[in-house]
């Protein structure tokens, strides 16, 4: 409310003036009548939360689901799907969480069924493909390409090999639900990884490249016939398919590492008993075991794969230097997109692992390495030291059973092997006479009648030569 305290028209009061208005203007009138001026402000309205809308919007459980226990599953599960499908993963999951392998299930029969299938049909074309190799025009560079075709026959082997370890893969899928219920004692949080859409991204991709890529091969190919594409196809889609599998695997290590490496940073500034420190060395052990388990349960489906991979980008490399003397010509383009896509797999597949136990291991190490001890008691510290030494004697290095590491030193060590092999082939190749160098010469036919033609002649004078000395010689016996 204003308050005037003076007014210069009417006299002095005591009192103030309320809104400029003195009271004697206002004595002849109705004092019902009166005019109240009130300068303040309304109260308020409290604060109300606002009601739930009556619609709810539809989540989108394809893309975005809901997923609260058997998390790693359940993210890479689109790409499992692909897998059980193709019938080459025969894992049984009675209940959520467990994760079983039986001879005697209906997802073993259902694999058989399917792969001796996919043999009958390869065995029939590869009938047919010995007698296109039988009929080859006979250079050293052409029938290679043509034993090409054969070789991406040989992932074929992978499905009796993946049977064989599903039993050690089962294993570490529910290693990992251990992890996640130890996870969540320990954080009182679910496992945050999130890489369900990754995962469906790459079941649909892979399917519809591999495919193109077989009908671009087909095309550009001339012995390449449209009955070989089927089996073709899903021999490419499982090639591609496992290396997608494979991606998962390792990104799931690398996203569990940097969760857990930045959950123990921040428990480091509000540190409480050394207890806690040592939960958290618990649960790296446990990672770092399933980085090793994963290699081990994987080691032979890998091994081959990468061994398959090298024989395909060498040949295919070579098949495309063999024809730099002569032009690239439309047939190359299969030769080039097979050696691309190859190279491309295996550095992927190398790269993933290398990643991955960079994460679990040095990048683990390096956010221990950086905690400040100093205001630590005696205990908490003793825990961090030995934090640190456990990651020094745990390797986490992917390791396909002791063969190999998987890393992008592997990836090197290929490449130059490759390189050893294309320089033996194109030697070999250039000591082989061509088609030019042929022609200068006479051809071994020709030659042939030709030394008969003049061998006719001369045996015919040897003999006449022959009789007439012998005709001679008794001619002087009988003057005797």
């Amino acid at each position: 409310m204003s308050l005037y305290s003076s007014n210069a028209i009417f006299p002095k009061t005591e009192m103030p003036i309320p809104n400029g208005f003195p009271p004697h203007l206002n004595g002849n009138r109705n004092p019902k009548n009166k005019m109240i001026f009130l300068d303040v402000k309304p109260p308020r309205t409290p604060n109300m939360k606002s009601s739930a809308p009556t619609i709810r919007t539809l989540k989108n459980n394809l893309t975005v689901p809901q997923i609260n226990r058997d998390i790693i599953y359940e993210n890479i599960k689109p790409v499992v799907t692909i897998l059980r499908v193709l019938g080459v993963f025969p894992v049984s999951r009675p209940r959520p969480g467990v994760n079983l392998f039986h001879l005697a299930s209906p997802s073993m029969l259902y694999s058989v069924i399917a792969f001796f299938s996919l043999v009958t049909y390869v065995l029939y074309l590869s009938l047919h493909k010995v007698q296109i190799l039988r009929t080859a025009e006979g250079k050293f560079e052409e029938a290679v390409i043509e034993y090409l075709f054969t070789v991406y026959l040989f992932p074929m082997t992978a499905v009796p090999i993946l049977w064989y370890e599903t039993r050690k893969i089962a294993g570490v899928l529910n290693g990992w639900v251990d992890f996640e219920v130890a996870y969540k004692s320990l954080s009182g949080r679910v496992l945050p990884v999130k890489l369900y859409k990754k995962a469906l991204i790459i079941s649909i991709i892979i399917p519809l490249l591999s495919t193109a890529s077989v009908i671009i091969t087909h095309v550009t190919m001339v012995h390449f016939k449209l009955t070989q594409i089927i089996p073709y196809v899903f021999l490419e889609i499982l090639t591609y398919i496992l290396g997608g599998y494979w991606y998962l695997l390792c990104e799931t290590l690398s996203v569990c590492a940097n969760i857990l490496a930045e959950d123990f940073q921040q428990t480091l500034r509000h540190i409480g008993p050394a207890g806690k420190v040592a939960e958290y060395r618990a649960l790296w052990l446990r990672l770092s075991k399933l980085a090793r388990d994963t290699g081990i349960a994987n080691c032979y489906t890998f091994t081959f794969v990468s061994l398959y991979l090298f024989l395909i980008i060498t040949l295919s490399i070579y098949g495309l230097l063999s024809q730099i003397s002569e032009g690239f010509g439309i047939k190359d383009i299969g030769l080039a997109l097979t050696a691309c896509c190859s190279i491309f797999l295996l550095f992927f597949i190398c790269d993933e692992a290398h990643y991955a136990s960079h994460n679990v291991r040095t990048h683990f190490q390096k956010k221990l390495l950086m905690v400040e001890l100093s205001w630590m008691n005696t205990d908490a510290q003793t825990e961090v030291n030995m934090f640190l030494r456990a990651t020094e004697m745990n390797p986490s290095q992917i390791s396909l059973g002791g063969f190999f590491t998987v890393n992008r030193h592997l990836f090197k060590s290929l490449l130059a092997t490759m390189v050893t092999y294309l320089v033996v082939l194109l030697q070999f190749q250039i000591s082989i006479p061509d088609d030019s160098q042929g022609q200068l010469m006479a051809p071994p036919e020709v030659v042939s009648n030709t030394a008969q033609s003049a061998a006719e002649p001369l045996s015919t004078t040897m003999m006449t030569i022959l009789t007439t000395v012998v005709s001679k010689k008794k001619n002087n016996k009988s003057l005797v």
